[in-house]
C-alpha cells in the first residue's frame, strides 16, 4: 500500500484519543461525571479505559513510521533518538507531578516546606510509563527480529499474569494483594505512590508497565502491516481481522485474568489493543481510503501537538486549583477552577453532570484554539 508522508487518520485517531483523555481528565465536579467518563472501579473496562492504551497503541504505530529511516536497525542515531526521548519525557513527568513545586503554606519554613513537599512527591504517572513503554519498546523491536520481539510480547504477557499468581496474596488481582503494589511500595515506598485508591496503589506502577510495552509492540506490527498491505482493502480487512482475534482472546483471557486497567492485566492488553485496531481500520476505511477528510480537521489540531497539550492541562489545572486561590468573605478557600465552575458552568447548567461536561468541554475549546495557532504555524513541539 503506497503510505502517504503522513497518514492523516492516525493523526486524526490520536487527535480523538488526548481530547478524549483531557475530558475524562477535566470535570468540574469530580462527584458529577457521567458514567462513560468514569474509570472502572478496578475490574472491567469503560470507555474512559480505553484512552491510555489507545495512546500507547498509536505510539507504537508512530514509531514504525519514525524508525523506517533507520531502517529499523539499532543505529547510533537511532539508539540516540530513544534514549533522548525516553529520559525527557520521563523527567516531565515528574517535573508534572512535582508542579507548582511548593505548596505555599506560610505556617512552614522554606526548608520544612521543600522537605514536606517532595517528601510526598508521587514518582511514577502517566508520561513517566509513556517513556518507559516507547524506550523499552523501542529497544526490543531494533535490536531483535520480528520473530523475536513478537514471541518475547507473548512471553512478557503469559509471565507477567504467572508473575501476579506466584507472587501476589491470596486474592493477587485484589487492591491490597497484586504484587505490582508490593514492588511500588519496595521500591519507591509508601510517600512515593498514587493514593488515589485509598491506600498507596499506582495505577502506573513499575511492574505493571511491562504489559503496557506490549501495547506499544502490538502499535508497531500495525505500522509494519500498514505498509506492507498490498491495497487498502486488504490493510482494512486484516486489521478487523486482527483486531475482532486481540478483542476476543482478551475477553476470553479475562475469565481467568480479569481485564483491569490499574493493573495493566494481560487480558487488558490484548482486549483493549483489539478495540484500538479496529478503531484505527474505521479510520483508515473513512478516512484514507473513502477520502473524506475535511471533518478531521478539529482532531488533527489535537493530534499534531499531543504530548504538549497533555502538559499544557496539567499545568493549566494546577496553577488555577493550587496558585490562583483566595479567601471569600465567608472564609471559604475559592480557586480559580472552582470559580469558572461555579459562575459559568453551575450558572449555565447547574452542579450536575451537564455542568460538569460543560467545563470540560470549554477547557477542550480553550486548547484547541491554542494548539490550532500552532497547527496554522506548522509548530510541533517534539517531546
Amino acid at each position: 500500500m503506497d503510505v502517504p508522508k503522513r497518514l492523516v487518520s492516525l493523526d486524526a485517531f490520536r487527535g480523538l484519543v488526548i481530547a478524549f483523555m483531557i475530558i475524562v481528565n477535566t470535570p468540574g465536579n469530580w462527584q458529577h461525571i457521567y458514567p462513560p467518563l468514569r474509570h472502572a472501579a478496578w475490574h472491567g473496562c469503560t470507555p474512559t479505559d480505553l484512552v491510555f492504551p489507545f495512546f500507547l497503541f498509536i505510539v507504537g504505530v508512530a514509531m514504525w513510521f519514525s524508525f523506517r529511516k533507520y531502517n529499523h536497525t539499532a543505529t547510533p542515531e537511532a539508539l540516540k533518538k530513544v534514549l533522548k526521548r525516553t529520559i525527557r519525557i520521563f523527567v516531565l513527568g515528574l517535573l508534572l507531578n512535582a508542579y507548582p513545586f511548593i505548596q505555599f503554606d506560610p505556617s512552614l519554613t522554606f526548608g520544612q516546606e521543600v522537605a514536606a513537599y517532595y517528601g510526598q512527591l508521587r514518582i511514577m504517572g502517566v508520561l513517566q510509563r509513556i517513556a518507559l513503554a516507547y524506550g523499552l519498546a523501542s529497544l526490543l523491536v531494533l535490536y531483535t527480529k520480528r520473530k523475536t520481539w513478537l514471541w518475547t510480547g507473548v512471553g512478557i504477557l503469559v509471565g507477567y499474569w504467572l508473575i501476579l499468581i506466584v507472587f501476589g496474596g491470596p486474592e493477587p488481582y485484589s487492591l491490597m494483594d497484586n504484587v505490582v503494589r508490593k514492588v511500588d511500595l519496595f521500591v519507591f515506598g509508601e510517600n512515593h505512590i498514587y493514593k488515589g485508591f485509598g491506600v498507596p496503589f499506582d495505577p502506573e506502577g513499575l511492574l505493571s508497565t511491562l504489559p503496557a510495552i506490549v501495547t506499544v509492540m502490538m502499535g508497531y506490527e500495525v505500522g509494519r502491516r500498514i505498509t506492507t498491505a498490498k491495497s487498502a482493502a486488504e490493510l482494512v480487512n486484516d486489521l478487523y481481522l486482527y483486531g475482532v482475534l486481540a478483542l476476543a482472546a482478551g475477553y476470553l483471557w479475562g475469565q481467568f485474568f480479569p481485564i483491569n486497567k490499574p493493573l495493566w492485566t494481560s487480558s487488558y492488553v490484548l482486549y483493549t489493543g483489539g478495540l484500538a485496531i479496529m478503531m484505527l481500520a474505521l479510520f483508515i476505511l473513512i478516512i484514507d481510503v473513502k477520502g473524506y477528510k475535511k471533518w478531521t480537521y478539529p482532531l488533527q489540531v489535537f493530534g499534531m501537538n499531543p504530548l504538549f497539550l497533555y502538559i499544557l492541562s496539567g499545568v493549566w489545572v494546577k496553577t488555577l486549583s493550587r496558585i490562583v486561590r483566595w479567601t471569600t468573605e465567608d472564609g471559604t478557600v475559592m480557586t480559580g477552577l472552582q470559580w469558572i465552575y461555579q459562575n459559568i458552568c453551575v450558572a449555565l447548567l447547574g452542579d450536575n453532570p451537564n455542568g460538569s461536561l460543560l467545563f470540560a468541554l470549554l477547557h477542550i475549546f480553550f486548547y484547541w484554539l491554542i494548539l490550532r495557532e500552532l497547527y496554522k504555524r506548522k509548530i510541533y513541539i517534539k517531546i
